[in-house]
């Protein structure tokens, strides 16, 4: 079959049943109208360009081809045409379309010939594919390179974030048994609401208002979960309620949160450079934010012996501080904090950590994502204190599940435990009163 009955009857219809943008259909149309801009034009020539320039070049050379040799394909699939031949050039190849696709949260590039996206919670495969490993190596030096990061032998992983938000991490042989791997977990524009939570169910007006107050009250909250669970929107929105004539300090390894108080100082970790010097770390950010005059510290993650460091604030008049932890249950949460504190190198006995712990944190917020998809606060859970050597828990708003609809989504409700938490005289001294209805 030519090239040309190709392009007219290869109709490759991606999972929700409409024409895929980034087909394999146009790629050899595409990368021929590629060589020939770069033959005519030079790298050099479309770097020093204006880029309006550039993109009416782009379009010139791409319809003087069309029309001399494809000159049947209809408007349409010419425009689709130029600007696929127009991201290849000025953008990011195949992946552009998913990159301006909003409803895309991540995309995941397993090789050359085979992406996958997650939408709206649930990960499909998407018709994208590179030339070769070449083509998509190309393509990850483009996104790092203006960010001052490599990608090769001595360096063959990499984290960096774009300039929009939007986290990036690659990997390459002789790591990658796959070929060059790329996750790019994209920043939302629009930032979820309070509203949007309830709404989505992920949790009901009563959490809603018992976690705003449990903020206003100095209350320090860790937001725990698994990968991909939504702890950094949730974090985003507890850190919300904080009070406008507060310093807040944020850390993190990639700024994503976005803070919408007047007084808020954003730190951001740095790698080590070429040489492997330089490195800053989180640990050396919270270190650093003590003698910043802090009245909130809201750490992006913690995962390693910065815990101690945080710890040792909120027992030390920064309580009402915040973060977010990977784990699988509350009670896991609490192990994984014993962990990195013995992260830190401090010979403390384990008894003393847990007492550390359980003076320092207030609640534990745990949210999953579930088998539909949908991100749902499974557990509020109040921090008691200590009963001998163990840190006891008790849980004030909980998930139930009780099955799955024929269509795969999650049947349950949120409910109230009965139990009324133990900080509810702290929050009423400090003027905040909170129905017991809530708690019924």
């Amino acid at each position: 079959m030519s090239l040309l009955s190709r392009l007219q009857t290869d109709q490759v219809i991606n999972t929700n049943g409409q024409k895929d943008q980034a087909s394999s259909r146009y790629l050899d149309l595409v990368y021929q109208i590629h060589r020939e801009i770069i033959r005519e034009l030079g790298q050099d020539s479309l770097i020093n360009q204006r880029r309006e320039d550039n993109e009416t070049k782009i379009k010139n050379i791409s319809d003087a081809i069309i029309e001399k040799d494809y000159d049947h394909l209809p408007r349409s699939e010419r425009e689709l045409i130029v600007q696929q031949v127009t991201d290849e050039v000025m953008e990011f190849g195949p992946l552009s379309p998913l990159l301006r696709d909003e409803t895309i949260s991540e995309v995941m590039v397993n090789g050359p010939k085979q992406v996958y996206i997650e939408r709206r919670g649930k990960i499909e495969r998407v018709n994208v594919v590179f030339r070769d490993d070449l083509h998509l190596h190309t393509i990850i030096e483009r996104i790092i390179s203006p960010l001052g990061r490599r990608l090769d032998e001595s360096m063959p992983m990499v984290d960096a974030r774009l300039p929009d938000g939007s986290r990036v991490n690659a990997i390459i042989p002789p790591l990658a048994l796959n070929g060059c791997i790329l996750t790019i977990r994209k920043f939302s524009k629009n930032l979820l609401k309070t509203a949007d939570m309830i709404r989505n169910n992920t949790m009901t007006s009563h959490m809603a208002k018992y976690l705003e107050a449990c903020v206003k009250g100095r209350m320090s909250i860790i937001v725990s979960g698994g990968t991909g669970a939504g702890k950094t929107s949730t974090l985003n929105i507890i850190s919300g309620f904080i009070p406008h004539d507060e310093r807040i300090i944020t850390i993190e390894d990639s700024a994503e949160l976005v803070l919408h108080q007047d007084h808020v100082v954003t730190l951001e970790t740095r790698p080590a450079n070429i040489d492997g010097k330089g490195e800053i770390a989180i640990r050396d950010l919270v270190r650093n934010s003590l003698r910043m005059r802090p009245d909130r510290i809201v750490v992006g993650e913690v995962r390693g012996g910065e815990a101690l460091d945080m710890l040792q604030a909120m027992n030390t008049g920064h309580d009402g501080s915040l973060s977010t932890a990977h784990a699988n249950s509350p009670r896991d949460a609490l192990s994984r904090l014993e962990t990195m504190v013995l992260m830190a190198g401090m010979e403390m006995p384990m008894k003393a950590i847990r007492e550390q712990i359980a003076s320092a944190i207030d609640l534990i917020v745990h949210q999953s994502r579930m088998s539909d998809g949908t991100r749902k606060i499974t557990h509020i859970t109040e921090v008691v204190g200590m009963e001998g050597e163990v840190i006891t828990l008790q849980d004030i708003f909980i998930f139930d599940q009780t099955g799955v609809d024929e269509r795969g989504r999650v049947q349950g409700r949120h409910r109230a435990t009965g139990i009324k938490p133990k900080c509810l005289d702290k929050l009423k001294t400090a003027g905040i009163i909170i129905p017991d209805e809530f708690f019924a």
